[in-house]
């Protein structure tokens, strides 16, 4: 396992008016273009990947290649 830098700026991937300690998904990008990954029920479980992985995955969030994942509103996705 690689050393988590103790000087991380943790960004809380939360809608602006949510309230309480979550579980959250957090996000810092670090040194050696790394980007670490936590949840903030459980901050010391820290998944590490690389920033072109990175930007790769929020691409294809953005682009809704993972949408078949989510339900909404208690209903699976429609297939298109």
């Amino acid at each position: 396992m690689a050393d988590i830098p103790a000087d991380l700026d943790w960004t809380r991937a939360a809608p602006d008016d949510a309230e309480g300690p979550g579980p959250w998904i957090e996000v810092a990008f670090g040194p050696g273009d790394l980007v670490y990954l936590r949840e903030t029920s459980d901050p010391e479980n820290v998944v590490t990947t690389t920033r072109k992985k990175w930007d790769a995955f929020v691409l294809g969030v953005q682009a809704g290649e993972f949408d078949h994942f989510a339900e909404l509103d208690g209903q699976a996705p429609e297939e298109s």
